[in-house]
């Protein structure tokens, strides 16, 4: 087999790298549209509850005339 020149050794290097960095930023990307649709569905929670408090304050004020 032929010998590996400074050339080629440091090539790989810096391909090894630029894959590391794909992989994690593959990584980052999988987490944060995981968090965004956790934050969605957080979201829709609150507003559910905001109406729900809505309309409990109103039968309140009725019950309170």
């Amino acid at each position: 087999m032929a010998k590996k020149t400074r050339l080629t050794k440091v090539a790989q290097g810096i391909g090894a790298a630029v894959g590391r960095a794909d992989r994690a930023a593959h990584q980052v990307a999988k987490v944060a549209a995981a968090a965004q649709d956790e934050l969605a569905r957080l979201r829709k929670d609150v507003q559910a509850l905001t109406k729900k408090v809505k309309k409990a304050t109103e039968r309140l004020k009725r019950a309170a005339r």
